[in-house]
């Protein structure tokens, strides 16, 4: 189908190397212009009311593994020998609206990945309302004492017993502990305790426990399926209730369901080129690819995979058209 579209011999032929070897070579700034491109035009057809209801910027990482290390020219390094590729990624809800590839060992940690996304984002939206959406894998007292400081709003889900300070109660006699499946145990304004790397005279690296004085937000809630479940998070926003911050969090969900999608669906787990520019090019174009799914997903109130299944069954019909013309036929 492609050879007839282009006008190709039927003879050519084309390896895996060939393409991997040309998107090690490609520029790849001029996927991720086209993906911002696309990104900015769909996300601008929202209502300022849609807007204002996907303000949550869910964000978290997802790692790509090469079983033989030696071919993957970038990328972290593990234990038992193998190479990974990390892709950390900003979702809006309806779209993925910011993105980095990590192949250095300093980034396996979410500690450091993950900041550096979200202030990217931050950078591109002047006078933003959003709140960023994090799991546990961001716990730096340190790190959000820095956020707070540069006035952006997180909500995050605590490791439980999180040694801390609490300075006041913020729960009042008449307030609903009723926080769905869950029920309110406690909402306080605390300081939390973080460790401070110490070298000692060996040079290894330990913690010291520093308090942190700037004051967090502590919600505290109990599992109503299991009581001895209990379920922390720190946030810097005051202005809503501790059922509102609980129901924001839940929403986290939605860019798991996102990464299994570009996995299982759109393949970003195989890596075409192992060379780190043909990631990026590769990368961008998935999340090209996704955001028009996404949005026929969006339009026609669609899944995931129905969405992908009838959109490639309208492209494949368009392509047909366009052969039909091409032959000299009525495609109608």
């Amino acid at each position: 189908v492609f050879k007839m579209l282009f006008n190709l011999d039927k003879s050519e032929s084309v390896r895996r190397s060939s393409i991997s070897e040309r998107l090690s070579k490609i520029d790849a700034d001029f996927f991720k212009q086209i993906y911002e491109c696309i990104y900015e035009q769909f996300s601008a057809a929202y209502s300022s009311t849609e807007k204002e209801e996907y303000n949550l910027i869910r964000v978290d990482s997802s790692m790509v593994s090469e079983a033989c290390s030696k071919l993957l020219e970038e990328g972290i390094d593990h234990k038992n020998g193998k190479k990974s590729v990390k892709y950390s990624i900003a979702f809006d809800g309806i779209l993925p609206c910011d993105v980095k590839i990590f192949t250095d060992s300093k980034y396996s940690g979410e500690e450091t990945a993950l900041p550096e996304v979200i202030r990217s984002h931050v950078k591109q939206e002047t006078g933003h309302h959003n709140i960023y959406i994090l799991d546990r894998g961001l716990q730096s007292a340190r790190t959000m004492k820095d956020f707070s400081g540069e006035s952006i709003p997180f909500i995050i889900r605590a490791k439980e017993n999180r040694k801390h300070v609490e300075l006041k109660s913020l729960k009042s006699d008449d307030i609903d502990l009723d926080l769905g499946s869950l029920m309110l145990l406690k909402d306080s304004e605390v300081y939390l305790y973080t460790g401070k790397p110490i070298n000692n005279k060996r040079g290894n690296i330990h913690y010291k426990e520093e308090l942190v004085e700037v004051p967090f937000r502590l919600i505290v809630a109990q599992s109503k399926d299991d009581p001895d479940k209990e379920f922390w998070f720190i946030t810097n926003v005051l202005n809503l209730s501790a059922k509102d911050i609980t129901d924001a969090y839940r929403r986290r969900w939605d860019i798991e369901v996102f990464f299994r999608f570009i996995k299982q669906e759109l393949n970003v787990s195989t890596l075409v080129s192992l060379n780190k520019n043909g990631i990026k090019v590769i990368l961008y174009m998935t999340l090209i690819v996704a955001i028009l799914i996404l949005i026929y997903k969006q339009a026609n109130k669609l899944g995931y995979k129905t969405a992908k299944r009838r959109f490639s069954m309208e492209l494949r019909n368009l392509i047909i058209s366009m052969i039909v013309v091409q032959c000299g036929g009525d495609p109608s």
